[in-house]
């Protein structure tokens, strides 16, 4: 096991250890005070997740590990989800509906987090605490747990730097960035250009590509019509739905070899990175981001103080909300095995089918 896993694994234990003691604390007596439980529903715990297109974390992690977690500390307690499909109104119904139904803690990741000040104020008034989740939502949220997300974007424009390798300096990248409604998508965006703007030649073209693949592929193709096949060296792109979709449009013209990047460690992705399709993406270990989010809820729900969990401080509109922030950690073919492999995210045999057993073994996956 290498340094850098080590950290990962010794960062979640320390996270689950600070999880488990959390959820037996005493209500405390510090700012948090506001997050006493109002009359209500205090067994429901309501979760909003924003899409399920452009990466499968939501419904293949984050909706279990959350049900999971809320049910361990709380075993009467239920979970009542819904998935927005990439739309903010449907949403908004969706987060209207618990809040009528009398659900008072809900864990909100938003579709257009810029747009939802109006619903959490009301919901606030109604004596309903939100917890932003993944994304910091807009209004006054009771706490946010995500990841470092110019953090992120500063690994992912390095990792493509180190792609480049000696050629890094003078390349011309394209950015196919995420969607301008998602905080986190700028942020990304922010820590990658802290690193590529002086670490490449030139960003040639850059796009949003709205977290939606099919969008994506047509950027890359317009980036292609308007550069030519030659006049670009590598693709940044904000997240591995879209990174898959940018190979594919690669491939279709001829153009191999060249280093893409991406972000959430998704099965496939892993799969690319190994075949040499992709040069990397991001672990962002979802386990500790989705207990750390019910731990706070089940917490606000108690009416218990959360900054036992959320012992960091995010400014939001001149407001410090209490939060969770977790380390994300690059993947490349290089380092696998001994990161999303050995800390139990997918098994060899999910990675290794028949198509990738050749590049599992060449990378000693067995």
């Amino acid at each position: 096991m290498n340094a850098m896993m080590r950290r990962v694994v010794i960062g979640t234990a320390a996270v689950s250890m600070a999880l488990t003691m959390a959820a037996c604390g005493k209500a405390g007596n510090s700012s948090s005070s506001s997050n006493s439980a109002s009359s209500g529903d205090t067994k429901t715990v309501g979760l909003l997740l924003p899409e399920n297109s452009s990466s499968v974390r939501y419904e293949s992690f984050d909706k279990p590990l959350i049900e999971a977690k809320v049910k361990s500390l709380c075993p009467d307690c239920t979970v009542k989800y819904n998935n927005a499909n990439g739309d903010a109104a449907t949403q908004k119904q969706q987060f209207d509906t618990l809040v009528s139904q009398g659900v008072k803690v809900i864990l909100l990741d938003a579709v257009n987090a810029k747009g939802t000040a109006a619903w959490v104020t009301d919901a606030q008034k109604k004596g309903v605490k939100v917890i932003a989740y993944d994304r910091l939502a807009s209004g006054p949220v009771s706490a946010y747990v995500s990841f470092d997300n110019e953090k992120v974007g500063e690994l992912q424009g390095q990792a493509l730097v180190d792609a480049l390798g000696a050629n890094a300096k003078s390349a011309n990248i394209v950015m196919i960035n995420g969607d301008d409604a998602d905080p986190n998508a700028g942020m990304f965006k922010a820590g990658a250009h802290k690193v590529l703007d002086t670490g490449v030649a030139k960003i040639a073209y850059e796009q949003s590509g709205e977290w939606k693949p099919t969008v994506a592929s047509q950027k890359i193709g317009a980036a292609i019509t308007a550069l030519g096949k030659n006049g670009f060296q590598a693709v940044y792109s904000a997240n591995d739905g879209m990174a898959a979709a940018i190979v594919t449009a690669l491939k279709a013209q001829g153009i191999t070899n060249m280093p893409v990047g991406g972000q959430d460690a998704a099965s496939d992705a892993i799969q690319r990175i190994l075949t040499g399709d992709q040069a990397y993406t991001i672990y962002k270990a979802y386990k500790p981001e989705a207990e750390g989010a019910a731990t706070i809820a089940v917490n606000l729900l108690h009416g218990l103080d959360v900054t036992g969990v959320a012992t960091a401080m995010t400014n939001s509109d001149g407001t410090n909300v209490p939060s969770l922030l977790l380390t994300p950690v690059v993947v490349t073919k290089a380092n696998v095995k001994d990161t999303v492999i050995a800390d139990g995210l997918y098994k060899a045999s999910d990675i290794c089918t028949a198509q990738y057993a050749d590049a599992c073994k060449a990378a000693g996956i067995q």
